[in-house]
Parts: structure tokens; C-alpha cells; sequence
């Protein structure tokens, strides 16, 4: 069995490898042959610290990892796996472009560990740069300069016709053990790659007032796209069912991006906002936690998403046929957590595979009305 199921899912995958230099890979960009998502950008972000020692590493001759590249069909190269090496290498050099096509300010390096004399350290000076003045930047001497673009860099290439799946399972697999991107920000980047559009709109959705007024999240944890994590969450669980066979992350996984290249994006996202302004209306940032006879209580948590907003979600046509569909759910909301049922949804030691077999469907059954 398990061979016939690795026969099957191996796929036709093509793969070469160059070794390059940093001035080479420079020019590609700027000659648009080597491709790097611009709204990436926006999502990985190294600090001046990490991007420093980055520079540092060039000029010490410490070799960097390989970059890989997924070739597409005019030839040209889309970078998906070394973004934040490459963006802090074109960066540093002034020649990164922002998400409108102008470019970036040049960075201005920090002193590390080896090298304390980089602290203001430039590649040229330059009155984009509004952390430091003209006089207290120091531009890199040119034999540095020559010596970070005389540099090589492995270039792993996954030529075509390996399929697009191929493509997005590598990003994800490449980039999930780093420090830098939590899964959601991963799968923000595979939606990207997918279908921008649809990732654009999910993320109008994601941060409209009803919807951030029912989950509730800090700032910090918007900061690490908790509101587009439950936002994902929601759309695949309203959406498509769970066998609870594959694990919930990958399910996760595998639900966007099939949402994202054959979904109706229009319609569920409609949805999504119908629900949402519904249960901020019934119940505001209270709407998604526990009742516990007398108030709501603690924080919003994957049971209140999966057995209630999905649950609204599932029955939002019947819901807003009803004489008061407020006074409905805003009823239902609070009779939820009485239910016998929904004290097995947060047993201890429960697996994410079997409480999403209990409260989707538990959630679809009680706001039937």
C-alpha cells in the first residue's frame, strides 16, 4: 500500500544547478529574468540585525545556503525559496523594488560581532536613507563592493514541466522549518503564489471591523497573522469537508489553495462577511466565547470558530429568513455552550482531528433553525 500510494504521488519533477554569482543574480532582477513577488515583501521581514550579518558573511567569504527557483514558462525565474537573502542583498545595494515599481531606500548596516566598524555602513550614500545623515553615513569601499558581487550562490532550479503543486508544496517545505514565518505566513505566501487576487480579497475580509470585532485578537497576535489564520480556517472548514484522516495543518493547507485556484472567491467571501456581521451583531467581541451561565468568558478559541461562526456560516441562508435572525443566533449562542456536546469538544488531550469531526458538525446541526 504504501508503495502504490508513493508511486502515485511522486510527480514528474525536472531539477539543475547553478552555481552564480551575486552580481549575476543582481542583473537577472534588474532585468526582470528573475522574479520576486513583490507583496512577499510585506510578509518577510528580517530585521537590521539579521540582514547585518548577512552582509557580514559576504564580505568574510562564509558561503551562503542555496537559493531555488521554480522556472516557469517564458523562462524566467520565480524566486521561492532565499527571498530574504536576496531582498537584503538588493536592499543593501539600492536596487530592491517596492510593491508600486519605485525602489526601496538602501539599508544602513549595524555593527556585528566581527565587523563592529559596520555600524552605518552603506553602499553608497544617499539622502533616501533617513535613519542617518550624509555625514554619518560610510560608504563600502569599492574592492568590498566588488568582493560582494564577485560572491557565489547556489541556484537549485526546479525546471518546468514540473506542476505547480510541486512549486508549492517546496516553498512550504523549504521555508517551514525557518524561525522567520509561522505557518499562516506561509500559507499568506502560497495564496500569493496561487492566486493574488483571491489573497488580496481574503485579506479585505480578514480586517474589516466586524470580523476583528468577533475574534478579538491583539495587535501582537495580528502581527503574526492570527486574523488571517482564522479567517483560512473558517473558509476551508465552511467550504469543504473534513475526512479526519489528514492532518488539520496540511488539510489547512490543501483547503486554500484549493479554495484559491477553483473556489468562488466573490461568494465565500460574501459569506464570510454575512456571517461575521451577524454574529457582531448578536453578540459583538463576546459572540465566539464560552458562556458560562452568567458571562462570557476567556479568549476565542477554535472550538467557538469551527462550532459556531462555520456553523452560521452553514446555515446563513435559513438564518436570515428567520423574522429576527439577531434574536436567533444571539439565543443560540448562548444555549451552545449548555449543550453536552460541546464539553467533549475541549477534552484534555484532544486531537485537532477529532474535535473537528465534533464541532463543525455539532455547529452545523445547532443553528439549523
Amino acid at each position: 500500500m504504501l508503495t502504490k500510494e508513493i508511486t502515485q504521488a511522486q510527480r514528474l519533477v525536472r531539477t539543475d544547478a547553478y552555481q552564480m554569482s551575486i552580481g549575476e543574480i543582481v542583473s537577472m532582477y534588474e532585468t526582470e529574468e528573475i522574479i520576486i513577488d513583490p507583496e512577499f515583501q510585506r510578509l518577510f521581514r528580517w530585521d537590521i540585525g539579521q540582514k547585518s550579518k548577512l552582509i557580514e558573511s559576504l564580505l568574510l567569504g562564509i558561503p551562503l545556503p542555496s537559493i531555488f527557483v521554480f522556472e516557469k514558462g517564458d523562462g524566467k525565474w520565480e524566486l521561492i525559496d532565499g527571498l530574504q537573502r536576496i531582498s537584503t542583498i538588493l536592499e543593501f545595494m539600492g536596487q530592491l523594488k517596492n510593491p508600486e515599481g519605485g525602489k526601496q531606500a538602501p539599508s544602513i548596516l549595524e555593527a556585528t560581532k566581527y565587523l563592529p566598524s559596520l555600524h552605518n555602513v552603506v553602499w553608497e550614500s544617499s539622502d533616501k536613507i533617513t535613519s542617518a545623515s550624509l555625514e554619518e553615513q560610510v560608504a563600502l569601499e569599492k574592492s568590498y563592493q566588488l568582493a560582494i558581487r564577485r560572491a557565489r550562490i547556489g541556484v537549485e532550479i526546479l525546471k518546468r514541466p514540473s506542476d505547480d503543486q510541486t512549486k508549492y508544496d517546496l516553498f512550504q517545505r523549504l521555508n517551514a522549518g525557518g524561525t522567520q514565518a509561522n505557518p499562516q505566513e506561509l500559507r499568506n505566501c502560497i495564496m500569493l503564489m496561487v492566486n493574488g487576487d483571491y489573497f488580496r480579497a481574503i485579506k479585505a475580509a480578514a480586517e474589516r471591523p466586524a470580523f476583528t470585532t468577533v475574534i478579538d485578537v491583539s495587535e501582537e497576535q495580528t502581527e503574526r497573522q492570527r486574523h488571517m489564520e482564522l479567517t483560512v480556517r473558517f473558509l476551508v472548514h465552511a467550504n469543504l469537508p473534513y475526512d479526519g484522516i489528514l492532518d488539520v495543518e496540511e488539510f489547512i493547507d490543501d483547503g486554500i489553495v484549493k479554495l484559491a485556484t477553483s473556489g468562488d472567491a466573490i461568494k465565500v467571501i460574501q459569506v464570510m462577511n454575512q456571517t461575521f456581521d451577524l454574529l457582531n451583531a448578536a453578540g459583538g467581541r463576546d459572540a465566539l466565547r464560552r458562556f458560562d451561565g452568567d458571562r462570557h468568558v476567556g479568549k476565542v478559541g477554535l472550538v467557538g470558530l469551527e462550532g459556531i461562526a462555520v456553523g452560521v456560516a452553514k446555515n446563513l441562508d435559513d438564518i436570515l429568513a428567520q423574522a429576527d435572525p439577531i434574536a436567533f443566533v444571539r439565543q443560540r449562542l448562548q444555549d451552545f455552550w449548555h449543550q453536552a456536546e460541546a464539553n467533549s469538544f475541549t477534552s484534555p488531550g484532544l486531537r485537532g482531528t477529532t474535535r473537528i469531526q465534533r464541532t463543525v458538525p455539532f455547529g452545523a446541526r445547532w443553528f439549523r433553525p
